[in-house]
């Protein structure tokens, strides 16, 4: 079978313009894909929805948590007749929209109590109003200052059509002409994902840009030793249009956590261009440009493979996590770092045959300067550190072992924050306008009690759900109050519980349709709704856990099933899924990027060397979390298996280079630092330009990505040390095992013969 990398480099060498042309194509055809991207925001991120707890809260959601738009309405009185006049013209308009069912608001409940007109004078509305129960009267007017309209929408709508529904009540509200002084707001569900949707996309575009601004000041700045420096960040944006193109045609939504992984993508990806740009240069200064194409995708061709595979792997590792929006970013950067490094094997030696690339010579560069260049001073004190390294090589390792292991201990230590209201832009006004909401009508925090069965509405499980409530409330401090359809049977009985069906149906016939369709879906669905003080999530898991045991032992009537569920579940289940998932996804990275080492070298030793500098880097990263005091979240979460894969591209590389070196005949201290010194400089530049693009992460509005793109900053200086530091110090020690092992083997041949 014929090697690839000889055929790529022959069809390169021999046709170079029919290559462009075809990448050409494949790139304009990247373009049409980036058309059907598409955003993806709510529960569907954080909880698969094909597990117990995914499919329970989805069920939950559908029947007591609509999707439907709230108006929100702020005047000084918001039952002024005007402004209920205003209000009631404003529904009428809002439900000829489409997707509209209808519309409810304090007009219905005002003309409902006056032959369904509204009253022209303000003591008609006060008389009226003194005959409207609190608990109803709350529902639209949570205070004197301000009322909700609720806007009933078609179910099962998608965020398309949702999102288009939002922009058309917004341009309702604006053509209104509320009186002065009134103030109109469209907020809800679908406004705040809308807003979310729209935000998430400025952002990523944001980072992008800032991104490639950084990649051009760093590679003009470290790269300078090569002409046409710039041509990996040409490389970078076609990996990042291939990148865009695929995930449109494979129709992945993108998350608030895939966007961190675009300059994550464009810091790796730009390493792959400068190795290549890099190698080609060195070897266009050694041999004619055909000869050079060759040797560079023959000989870094499989070298960056190995290392972007060992990436790919700890990217994919991420795949396990239960959180679809971790999933996502795992295969948004696998995606972009193979198209990465598609696009540098195939641009670098067509533009370098295309243009018939000239290197700047070292003659040059001393003429230009009068001195050693930028190169030659790093490459000399690279040389020295890792002399200095081999010579001592234990010390080190103890060194950076110890360092380590304080890093491992303390990182259990490290606070999981899985607020949402931390993760986006704080000042977002469909997030303030919703906290308002949220504040006024007291839902603060809560815990739903999901309950299933053939016959809710019967004595029995009335007589339950009042007793479940009354013993939570005694028992719990953390609960500060209830609700369900018993809570309301009882006001509506004169405080008793019926005892037979008959007693039952006649109080539902009593309590208001609205209050009952809040807590009561047919005669199979209810929902308990317990409100609790504002506390961490961490505390809020724990208090969870005790109410289901409590459920165990306070259990429902036979036929009866009763489970906790809800956003607030969700977002605390959230601690434990990510504290074990950050370790097996590490350690799973890991396990494959050993795995699939050992099958490319056949030897164990081989396959584990370029890991251990590795297992300290993560070490390193949880201690500098802990001094840093940055919690983990979804998206810090994936930092260890993702350092496991970014950082084992240079120790991979630096262990090739030293290998072909030994190869060539050098002895183990010569090639060790020959290459690291050869090597060390691309990885260097290319890690400090990887760094560039980590810290665009750091500009995000989005304080989940900005606190993610601090620790990558930290983790890739740490990857750069482990490779220049620690990975010198093993290969000594592997070296000289090595050795030994040549030596016994070529006695034994000797004393054979």
């Amino acid at each position: 079978m014929p090697d690839p990398y000889e055929t790529l480099a022959s069809l390169i060498v021999s046709r170079p313009k029919m290559v462009a042309v075809i990448f050409c194509m494949l790139l304009a055809t990247a373009f049409v894909g980036m058309s059907f991207i598409s955003m993806a925001t709510g529960i569907d991120t954080y909880v698969d929805k094909d597990t117990r707890r995914g499919m329970l809260l989805d069920k939950y959601l559908d029947t007591f948590q609509s999707d439907n738009l709230m108006i929100l309405i702020e005047t000084d009185d918001v039952l002024d007749p005007v402004v209920l006049e205003y209000i009631d013209r404003l529904e009428r308009d809002v439900v000829q929209e489409r997707y509209v069912r209808g519309a409810s608001g304090i007009t219905d409940l005002v003309k409902g109590q006056n032959g369904g007109v509204l009253p022209g004078s303000t003591a008609g509305i006060s008389r009226i109003r003194e005959g409207i129960p609190p608990e109803l009267l709350a529902l639209y007017v949570p205070s004197g200052t301000m009322s909700i309209m609720v806007v009933n929408v078609d179910q099962g709508l998608g965020d398309e059509q949702g999102f288009t529904l939002v922009e058309n009540v917004e341009k309702r509200v604006a053509l209104s002409h509320p009186p002065p002084g009134v103030s109109v707001i469209v907020t809800g569900n679908q406004a705040y994902s809308k807003e979310m949707s729209d935000e998430m996309g400025s952002s990523m575009g944001t980072l992008i840009m800032v991104a490639m601004v950084l990649m051009v000041i760093a590679v003009g700045l470290l790269f300078g030793h090569v002409r046409y420096r710039l041509l990996p960040v040409f490389i970078v944006g076609t990996g990042l249009i291939f990148t865009f193109g695929v995930i449109g045609f494979s129709g992945m939504p993108i998350t608030m956590v895939t966007i961190g992984a675009f300059p994550v993508m464009i810091g790796i990806g730009i390493d792959y261009a400068i190795q290549f740009h890099s190698r080609f240069d060195e070897e266009v200064q050694k041999s004619p440009i055909h000869n050079a194409v060759t040797t560079t995708i023959t000989k870094t061709g499989p070298s960056v493979l190995y290392a972007m595979l060992a990436t790919a792997m700890g990217f994919l590792a991420l795949s396990i996590s239960p959180l679809p929006m971790i999933r996502s970013f795992g295969i948004t950067c696998v995606i972009g770092i193979c198209c990465c490094y598609l696009s540098a094997i195939v641009v670098v030696p067509v533009f370098g045959i295309l243009v018939q690339y000239r290197p700047v010579t070292e003659a040059v560069t001393k003429h230009r300067t009068g001195e050693l260049s930028n190169v030659e001073r790093f490459n000399r004190l690279v040389g020295s550190v890792v002399k200095t390294v081999s010579r001592h090589p234990v010390p080190v390792l103890a060194a950076c072992i110890l360092i380590a292991a304080a890093g491992f201990q303390l990182d259990n230590e490290i606070i999981v924050n899985t607020d949402e209201k931390t993760f986006v832009p704080p000042d977002m006004p469909a997030k303030v306008n919703l906290d308002k909401v949220r504040r006024t009508m007291g839902e603060t925090s809560g815990i739903p009690i999901y309950v299933q069965g053939s016959d809710l509405v019967s004595p029995d499980v009335i007589r339950w759900m009042a007793g479940f409530q009354e013993y939570e409330a005694m028992h719990n401090s953390k609960i500060t109050g209830s609700a369900s359809i018993a809570t309301y049977v009882l006001q509506y009985n004169n405080n008793t519980l019926p005892e037979t069906d008959y007693e039952l149906t006649r109080v539902m016939e009593k309590i208001p349709r609205q209050i009952r369709d809040r807590y009561v879906s047919g005669n199979g669905v209810a929902v308990i709704e317990f409100t609790l003080v504002s506390m961490p999530n961490d505390v809020a898991m724990s208090m969870i856990e005790r109410m289901e045991k409590d459920l165990d032992w306070y259990e429902p009537p036979p036929g009866v099933y009763a489970s906790i569920t809800g956003t607030g579940e969700m977002f605390t289940n959230l601690i434990r899924e990510i504290r074990e998932g950050k370790t097996r996804m590490t350690i799973l990275g890991f396990a494959m990027i050993l795995a699939f080492l050992y099958l490319v070298y056949r030897k164990f030793v081989k396959a584990a060397t370029p890991l251990v500098p590795i297992i300290m880097i993560v070490g390193w990263n949880g201690l500098i979390m802990f001094l840093l005091a940055i919690d983990y979240t979804p998206l810090t979460a994936t930092l260890g298996s993702m350092s496991v894969g970014v950082a084992s591209e240079y120790t991979i590389l630096i262990m090739e280079r030293y290998y072909e070196e030994r190869e060539n005949g050098l002895p183990l201290l010569e090639a060790i630092q020959y290459s690291i010194q050869r090597i060390g400089t691309a990885i260097t530049v290319s890690g400090m330009t990887t760094v560039f693009g980590f810290a665009a992460l750091m500009v995000s509005a989005f304080g989940i990505i900005s606190n993610f793109g601090t620790v990558t900053v930290i983790s890739v200086f740490f990857a750069l040390a482990g490779a220049i530091i620690v990975m010198p110090a093993i290969l000594v020690l592997v070296g000289r095992m090595e050795d030994r092992q040549a030596g016994n083997a070529q006695q034994a041949g000797t004393s054979c013969r």
